[in-house]
């Protein structure tokens, strides 16, 4: 059986880390709102890995895995590149046992990616506002000329 069908069979269940419950791609996929393309992407690309495999070799998801899907996500539409997204999720990873110059080294760098979060969802504001704008003159204009539809 391929690998590319292998992830949407029955649930199997497997020993992995003491996480909570382990998922198969396709709940995980729906649980996020992602596809299941999108997610063997970011696994490939080294973004994710998943918690474990059941016996029958499916990818299984823990809660955690979910929270690292999540974050990747909402890094996507403010245009963060694949590196960027691998650099928060390993500076994030590493704040959790890091101490003293690396800890604030690692708070640097995370402020760092706020700021550059921010300024990017300001600049999505700002195209916002003008593509409103702009929707707003066509819709006068329909109401000034007549709507065609009536």
């Amino acid at each position: 059986m391929a690998a590319a069908s292998r992830d949407t069979g029955p649930e199997q269940h497997a020993s992995g880390p003491a996480t909570g419950r382990l998922m198969q791609i396709g709940e995980a996929a729906e649980r996020v709102g992602l596809s299941i393309r999108t997610i063997r992407h970011y696994e490939e690309v080294g973004l994710i890995v998943p918690s474990a495999r059941s016996e029958g070799g499916f990818r299984l998801y823990t809660e955690p895995d979910l929270e690292r899907l999540a974050v990747v996500k909402r890094m996507k539409p403010l245009g963060f590149s694949l590196d960027e997204m691998r650099d928060l999720l390993t500076v994030v990873d590493a704040l959790d046992t890091a101490t003293g110059a690396e800890r604030a080294a690692l708070l640097d760098r995370l402020d760092m990616f706020h700021t550059a979060a921010t300024t990017r969802v300001t600049a999505l504001r700002d195209q916002l506002a003008m593509a409103e704008g702009f929707a707003d003159t066509l819709r006068d204009k329909l109401n000034h000329h007549g709507s065609p539809a009536g």
